[in-house]
Parts: C-alpha cells; structure tokens; sequence
C-alpha cells in the first residue's frame, strides 16, 4: 500500500523548486512552523511528518532507505520534479540518503546538525521515559511529565516530547509517534550510517556549536559522500540548532538556497 507522508504546505503559490523540511527522531513538523511560516514567504515550502511520527502512517519498517522511498513516493504524489531537501538529525539521514539514491531530484541539500556515520545508541533514557507512561493511569499532561522526570531531567526535553501527546477517540492520551517500532527498530535508522554513494550537488551542514554531532573528524567522510559541501557551526545552539538560535540559522539556509550555484 502506498502510503503519503502527511505535510502542510506554505507559499504554495511561489514558484520555483520547493523546499521539503524534515524533523528528527520523536519530532513532528509542528517543530518547524516559525520556520515554514518565514520561508513560505521566499517559496513553496513543505513541513513533513516522518512515518512513524506526526500524523503520517505508521508502519513496522522504520530505515533510511524505505525513509527515502517515503520522500520519492511525496513528490510523485505531487508532482514535484525536484525539490530543495532540508533534514534535521534523524530527518537529515532520510534526506541524505534520498539526495543519493534520487541526485536528480535534489536541488540543495541542507543537513542540519547529523553526518552521514553510525552513531552509538544515545536514546535508552528517553525511551525508557517514554515506555514507561502507562496511559491507563496518567489522565493529564502535567501526570505524564511527573513520570517522564523520573528518567528526564532536562525540562526542554520533557516539553520537547510531550507535544506529541493527544487524545484518542475514547478519551484517553497517547502518543502520536509509533514508539513500538521506533524502540524496535532504533538501530536500524540510528545505529546505521547511509548506505555508500555520492550525492555531488550543492550541500550545506549545520551544526550547533555546543551540539557534538558533528566532529571536526567526520569532515573527511562528509566529503567522500557529499564532496561539494560546506559546514557552518551556529553559534549559542546545541543539537536542536533551529530552535536555539533560528535568527543566524534561518540566515544561513537562505543565503544557501537563494545564492548562486558556486559549483
């Protein structure tokens, strides 16, 4: 069955190529509406819900190549031939994979804050926290964060998570994101680098200047898969770079995508 992310869509009227925006791990595209909102007015630009999260489909299959599927799948639906690809942490593997497998359809490419490697499992305590909200027992917002703290200490991260609470057709709270399979499936899509190939059009990384993502190590295999790159550190940001400083962010992606091509 083909399935068909869920987006909302700004400056639909603009012309020129879109712009397909991208949430990471447990996010949703409600993370980025102060950005889709500004740059709605420059071009089309679309907010995604990743399978698996958001109001999008939930499935068993959770990797980077059936992620990149899902975004080919969005612009066929559409009709886009090509399209500006930006991608945050998890978002950014699903659309550096796309810009590999499909490089004719990317225009530019922007990864924020995630590099094309494997990364260690850094999100049992986040999962735990989130396994261990039982939905049957917490009735409000402020219950499940009581639990959450438990395993949680930093409250932005509580707050960051607990968006994607809402209320089912019975009354009762759950969560929007397919835990079950993101829990199962976490090493398949976190613990995994890209699969090997070159994506040779114009690339921008960002990462956040207290965020340790991207280390001045991982340059060397950024450019062997992404070799007409270039990498700018937001100053006053961590992992959540557009949230933490979106004035020198939102800055940097549009100079990138309304400058020239320098290749």
């Amino acid at each position: 069955m083909n399935q068909i992310l869920h987006s909302k869509i700004y400056g639909e009227e603009k012309s020129g190529s879109p712009l397909l925006v991208f949430h990471g791990l447990f996010g949703m595209l409600d993370n980025w509406g102060s950005f889709g909102k500004e740059f709605g007015e420059i071009m089309p630009v679309h907010l995604m819900d990743l399978r698996n999260h958001g109001r999008s489909f939930h499935s068993e299959e959770m990797s980077h190549d059936v992620m990149a599927e899902d975004i080919l799948r969005y612009m066929e639906h559409h009709g886009i031939q090509k399209a500006h690809l930006l991608g945050h942490s998890l978002g950014g593997k699903a659309v550096m994979q796309f810009a590999i497998n499909y490089p004719e359809k990317v225009d530019k490419l922007i990864v924020v804050d995630i590099g094309p490697k494997a990364y260690p499992p850094h999100h049992q305590g986040i999962i735990k926290a989130l396994q261990s909200v039982d939905f049957e027992t917490a009735t409000s917002r402020s219950e499940v964060e009581e639990v959450m703290s438990q395993f949680i200490k930093e409250r932005f991260v509580i707050q960051f998570l607990t968006k994607n609470l809402y209320w089912t057709d019975d009354k009762k709270l759950a969560w929007r994101f397919n835990l079950k399979t993101l829990s199962e499936k976490y090493e398949d899509f976190v613990s995994n680098a890209i699969k090997p190939g070159v994506y040779e059009g114009e690339t921008l990384f960002v990462s956040g200047a207290k965020s340790n993502y991207i280390l001045p190590e991982d340059e060397s295999q950024i450019r062997q898969q992404f070799p007409n790159f270039q990498l700018v550190t937001i100053p006053n940001a961590g992992h959540w770079v557009q949230a933490e400083n979106p004035t020198d962010f939102n800055r940097v992606a549009e100079e990138f995508l309304l400058g020239s091509s320098t290749s």
